[in-house]
């Protein structure tokens, strides 16, 4: 058990200090937009939290290879997935969706931000628990990107 909490430590310090790639729309006033299918986006990411978490319980305590193999492919795939998400809310829905000329502006910018510790929240613990939660605060942004059908 404590060779697995050495290993799920290595890779948190691994993840804190490896370049982190980030995958967001352009800046610029392009008008090609679809908030809806990035919201539902960040919500596979937060399914993938979850499973992940759901994996990591079932893994732990086991010491064969195999087990501790899988453990740690799976801490990597929350951490990203959580990432994911973050980045998300930061790089495109703070930056371009949410506007400080809004009427709601504090309301918004609250439920963002929510996102982003919910996320944070989940990279930094195991259980499934804080994957729901940040399943529920991507939700909550739902009402501001409903789906546009064409």
């Amino acid at each position: 058990m404590k060779s697995a909490r050495n290993i799920y430590l290595l890779l948190i310090l691994m993840g804190m200090f490896l370049p982190q790639t980030v995958q967001a729309h352009c800046q610029i006033p392009c008008g090609i937009y679809d908030d809806h299918a990035r919201l539902q986006s960040m919500l596979e990411n937060a399914t993938t939290v979850e499973k992940s978490a759901r994996l990591i319980g079932e893994l732990a305590g086991k010491t064969d290879a195999q087990a501790q193999n899988q453990l740690i492919r799976w801490v990597m795939n929350k951490e990203d997935h959580a990432q994911q998400v973050i980045s998300t809310i930061s790089d495109y829905f703070l930056t371009q969706r949410v506007k400080p000329s809004q009427k709601d502006y504090t309301e918004r910018l609250e439920k963002h931000h929510a996102v982003i510790l919910a996320a944070m929240q989940a990279k930094q613990n195991a259980t499934v628990k804080y994957a729901k939660q940040l399943k529920q605060a991507i939700e909550a942004l739902s009402e501001y990107y409903p789906e546009h059908k064409h």
